[in-house]
């Protein structure tokens, strides 16, 4: 058993009380349950309430300004500067606060399943259930290979401290800051576990691009003949669900790299959005969600802790995080080969996009750099009842601390060297948008993938869409010509016609940003109104 002192090196946090290292999952529920903080569904599940912040805190995410990596950072709204002074200071501040406290505890993890790129990051945390949570995320390391652990990055998790905004150069009480000079995270004033997450994969997102590795924000799973498919995706357009397929194994369902030796998986568990979680149509996943040991983020259950996953009063955000192998079908070496499939998902609640298109390696591009999806009124707070545009760069801006263009070059260079066949699916409205048309049906979704990935799809007859110059196949066997075509599904041709011209407008307009960055071929296969 490791010392307080051993336990807590490399954080700069010191011992004044109880400090539970590297605590197993039964013992870390036991020790939430103690503290009160939170409760067991009926079924076993860890469930925490997150408080005022049930999503990730952009507008507080800080990348520190430091001389070695100042001109390497894309900074604006997604990564803000913050003065290595403030830093230096703030965190001193929370290194003191969490010293005071009675007890901490802490995990040793690695991420990066590939030992050739893999990290070693210690978290220290005052509360027990965020020291599970990260230990059904993150990769845990075999027992021998915690001793004499030396953490490459640290995360000091203050969820309980409040930042001031007057003197430590943050915008609220709320802080995520990354040192990438120190090799340290900082968060404060959140309890959403997100964040300790998505820090890792901006630290990855970081570092690999440099050893000739591309980080992507997408799932992955093979074929029983090896065939590796990537599913890119922002939330809600199904990258969790549709690689958590019975008849292909999970490689991971969130985070991974692709080197010139094959793909591997940055973390050993999952996170998934459960709102309206459906047993019949995401049987591991609800599964997985219903056993000891996972960790439940707002979820609502009645006084016998049942679950009620349509239950969106605290947030539609809900969350559920649970070991990878609580999934049945797994790669449980977390890599794989190259990838023969990729596969960019996108929930259009305008209705207009066909369900499955064929994309050249320049339009892959392209749909790379837009990481377009579209929420709809519900989703967030705010919205009204009209569909909105996201766009989200690379499917995953939040977490790019490099120019998007880095990401984009390299998924292009790796697409034509490994001939990956590539393909845009839409997983929102057809028939009408969003309040007319209906959601895609996830078996439509599933059959259409399923032809693509076993090679079937790629030998069909393609017309081009008129709008978007998206290749839709003509037939696919059990797929009705109104559905792969999704102007024959609407009712009122020129509403089709009207909605797709205004979704043209919204990808010339995004796309501008990147007019002076790319290749003639990408700008070539840019999305743009007719002259």
């Amino acid at each position: 058993m490791s010392s307080p002192e051993s336990a807590l090196a490399g954080t700069g946090v010191l011992a004044r009380g109880d400090v539970h290292a590297n605590l197993a999952a039964p013992a870390l529920v036991q020790q939430a349950l103690r503290r009160g903080e939170g409760r067991l569904s009926a079924d076993g599940a860890f469930i925490a309430v997150t408080g005022a912040h049930t999503g990730r805190s952009v507008q507080d995410k800080f990348v520190v300004d430091e001389p070695e990596t100042r001109d390497a950072v894309w900074w604006g709204k997604i990564n803000q500067p913050l003065p290595a002074e403030k830093f230096t200071a703030l965190a001193a501040k929370v290194r003191a606060y969490l010293s005071q406290k009675p007890e901490l505890f802490t995990q040793d993890l690695h991420a990066g399943a590939d030992p050739a790129h893999r990290i070693r990051v210690r978290l220290v945390t005052p509360s027990a259930w965020h020291a599970l949570f990260a230990r059904n995320i993150f990769i845990r390391p075999a027992k021998d290979a915690l001793a004499g652990f030396a953490p490459d990055w640290t995360i000091i998790h203050a969820p309980d401290f409040e930042a001031d905004p007057a003197t430590d150069g943050c915008r609220s009480t709320t802080v995520i800051a990354l040192s990438l000079a120190t090799r340290t995270i900082l968060i404060a004033g959140t309890s959403y576990a997100g964040e300790i997450k998505k820090s890792i994969f901006t630290v990855m997102n970081w570092l690999l691009p440099e050893r000739g590795v591309l980080p992507m924000h997408c799932s992955a799973n093979v074929g029983a003949k090896g065939d590796v498919a990537l599913f890119f995706g922002l939330s809600g357009t199904g990258k969790t669900t549709l690689s958590s397929d019975p008849e292909r194994a999970l490689i991971g369902d969130d985070e991974h790299g692709w080197s010139d030796a094959g793909v591997f998986n940055f973390e050993g568990g999952c996170y998934a959005k459960v709102i309206r979680l459906s047993r019949e149509a995401e049987p591991q996943i609800w599964d997985a969600s219903h056993r000891f040991g996972a960790v439940l983020e707002n979820v609502v259950a009645d006084e016998d802790g049942r679950l009620d996953l349509d239950d969106g009063t605290l947030t539609e955000n809900t969350r559920s995080c649970y070991p990878i192998d609580y999934i049945p079908n797994v790669v449980s070496s977390g890599t794989a080969g190259l990838p023969k499939n990729v596969v960019m998902l996108t929930a259009d609640a305008f209705g207009v996009l066909p369900p499955i298109s064929k994309l050249s390696a320049a339009q892959a591009m392209y749909h790379f750099l837009s990481g377009y999806t579209a929420r709809v009124a519900g989703t967030e707070k705010g919205m009204g009842k009209e569909p909105q545009a996201t766009f989200s760069t690379c499917f995953g801006a939040p977490f790019l601390p490099r120019h998007p263009e880095v990401y984009g070059r390299m998924l292009s260079d790796l697409i034509s060297k490994h001939g990956a066949d590539c393909w845009l699916v839409n997983t929102g409205w057809t028939g009408g948008a969003y309040g007319t048309g209906k959601r895609m049906s996830i078996q439509v979704t599933r059959a259409l993938l399923r032809a693509a990935l076993d090679g079937s799809l790629a030998q069909a007859e393609f017309t081009p869409d008129p709008f978007f110059g998206l290749m839709m196949p003509k037939a696919v066997p059990g797929i009705p010509s109104n559905v792969l075509n999704p102007r024959e599904g609407w009712a009122d041709k020129a509403a089709y016609d009207r909605t797709a011209q205004n979704l043209v407008g919204l990808f010339e307009k995004n796309f501008q940003g990147f007019s002076g960055g790319v290749s003639e071929d990408v700008l070539a296969a840019a999305i743009r109104a007719a002259a």
